[in-house]
């Protein structure tokens, strides 16, 4: 059966996702992983386009900057293009040679012929990546906090690189669960009883099949399956994620919005803050969404 996927970007992008996803069903795992990396590549790649030529939403080159380069963080040869075009072009950004060859050089690597050949106008590269392509936020003591810190969290960067996207989540959103949960220890037990890297509660766990919770890949695995599940049922909102992830979709549903909660309130601007993302693709088969989300829409836009 083909997935049906909703998607904030105009209705051909929306194919091309759900063409994609389909590809990127959990298979071999290095083939999913590359189909998974190729849907993100193109959902950011889209609206980024969208966002630069106003195609379907208002003009906005910074935002397509962004878009363009966490594509390109990611590895899109053609984001990687594009973006070195603003920027040798000037083109809704400050004209950059500099820039424009980073982005260029990093195409080029891959093969891509039209950046080998820009490079021979912008000269050489800059001797530092741009900003965007340092994305992790930095702690009040400079540490970046989306960095493993010793060979344990690098354990779990890895599972989270090879499983976030057989669930369609983008790592970035899993790790700042994660860093917010549980600071990167699967042993973690809360006053509450969450527990694990993902700080499942029972309930949780049992929802999604989970019978280790403190078994790093059974709690990821449970983890990622209820941010895939709160994606669809809130159409990608992160921050509507990120509260049900604290408070429960029920509390989500019943405030019609983030609950008046200081912790969740709290949770959901470090989520945010980590992130750096206000939407992110979902597949709409997973679930029907909430039949609040109209109220909470027109509660957000008052």
């Amino acid at each position: 059966m083909t997935a049906s996927v909703r998607s904030p970007l105009p209705g051909c992008a929306a194919m091309l996702v759900c063409a994609l996803l389909v590809v990127a069903a959990p298979a071999p795992a290095v083939a999913a992983d590359k189909a998974a990396d190729a849907v993100r590549w193109l959902a950011l790649r889209t609206e980024a386009l969208s966002y630069e030529h106003g195609e379907g939403v208002a003009k906005d080159p910074a935002r397509a900057a962004r878009l363009y380069c966490e594509a390109a963080l990611l590895g899109d040869a053609e984001a990687q293009f594009n973006l070195g075009w603003m920027y040798a072009n000037g083109r809704g950004v400050d004209r950059d040679d500099a820039r424009a060859a980073y982005f260029f050089a990093l195409a080029a690597k891959q093969g891509h012929a039209q950046s080998q050949k820009m490079l021979r106008f912008v000269g050489e590269p800059g001797a530092k990546a741009p900003e965007c392509m340092r994305p992790a936020l930095l702690a009040d003591d400079g540490r970046d906090m989306l960095v493993a810190r010793g060979e344990a969290q690098e354990a779990v960067f890895g599972l989270v690189r090879q499983l976030a996207p057989q669930y369609g989540v983008s790592p970035r959103l899993a790790l700042a669960v994660i860093r917010a949960e549980s600071n990167f220890n699967p042993q973690a037990l809360s006053n509450k009883n969450a527990q694990g890297l993902m700080q499942l509660i029972p309930d949780t766990s049992a929802r999604f099949n989970v019978k280790q919770p403190f078994d790093p890949e059974q709690n990821l695995r449970g983890g990622l399956a209820y941010l895939r599940w709160l994606l669809a049922y809130f159409e990608g909102d992160v921050s509507l994620v990120a509260a049900a992830y604290n408070a429960g979709e029920g509390a989500v549903n019943r405030y019609r919005g983030v609950p008046p909660y200081a912790e969740t309130r709290g949770y959901v601007k470090r989520i945010m803050s980590l992130f750096q993302r206000e939407a992110h693709p979902y597949d709409a088969s997973v679930t029907t969404p909430s039949p609040e989300l109209p109220r909470i829409r027109l509660t957000q836009g008052s």
